[in-house]
């Protein structure tokens, strides 16, 4: 008698398999020291745990067929990104458009501060679920404009491939809020170093995996495998 096993996922041809990296851990903020700012958006370098996790970033993913590494113009993505380039032997790609959502008045590591204050306007954006309640923030359609333009571009250079973007919480978030249908903010929280998988086919994204932190920690209670 014939058999109809279950079959494991295949990528489509012509299709792209994105990693979604979201960079190690910055270093805090405090409201002497503002983070530097580029093009307006805050710029922090990496906090000495996020380095660790730039490392084990790095070591998981080295032996994957990764064809090109992008990361956004903040340098938290760039420092990141470095051991895993250094095992590949790839140069990263620069995309602006894969920054950070902007946050306005609240930018230079201001919005840490305001959200360990419970800011009323801080509440207000966890309710609407919207970046332009702060002063100046982005819009829900500007950031998904911007991001949009930047994954067909991917795509579009990268058919049958399989790719590393290290990003940001905010934009992992959209993306995959996007490509889900769910609330806004509905993928909010992603963790430092974690690893986020799409499938960029014929215009549509296919989610693969959300927040894949097994080479952080492995134990799997939230707060089991914080590092100091």
């Amino acid at each position: 008698m014939k058999e109809y096993r279950q079959a494991r996922f295949q990528r489509p041809p012509g299709a792209t398999e994105i990693l979604l990296v979201r960079h190690g851990e910055s270093r805090a903020a405090t409201p002497d020291q503002p983070f530097p700012l580029v093009d307006g958006h805050g710029d922090p370098e990496l906090h000495p745990n996020g380095r660790e996790q730039a490392e084990r970033i790095g070591a998981r993913l080295r032996h994957q067929p990764i064809s090109a590494v992008y990361v956004s113009n903040l340098r938290r993505t760039a420092e990141t990104a470095a051991p895993l380039c250094a095992h590949l032997g790839l140069a990263p790609i620069v995309d602006p458009d894969l920054r950070e959502v902007f946050l306005g008045e609240w930018e230079g590591g201001l919005l840490r501060i305001k959200a360990h204050e419970n800011d009323p306007i801080y509440q207000r954006v966890q309710l609407e679920q919207r970046w332009d309640v702060i002063p100046g923030g982005e819009s829900h359609d500007a950031l998904g404009e911007r991001l949009t333009k930047s994954l067909e571009r991917i795509a579009r250079h990268h058919p049958d491939q399989l790719v590393a973007a290290f990003v940001h919480g905010g934009v992992i978030a959209h993306i995959l809020a996007h490509a889900t249908g769910a609330r806004p903010f509905a993928f909010t929280g992603a963790d430092n170093g974690s690893i986020s998988h799409i499938v960029m086919v014929e215009g549509r994204i296919m989610v693969r995996r959300f927040n894949d932190c097994s080479h952080l920690y492995e134990e799997m209670s939230v707060a089991a495998g914080a590092m100091t």
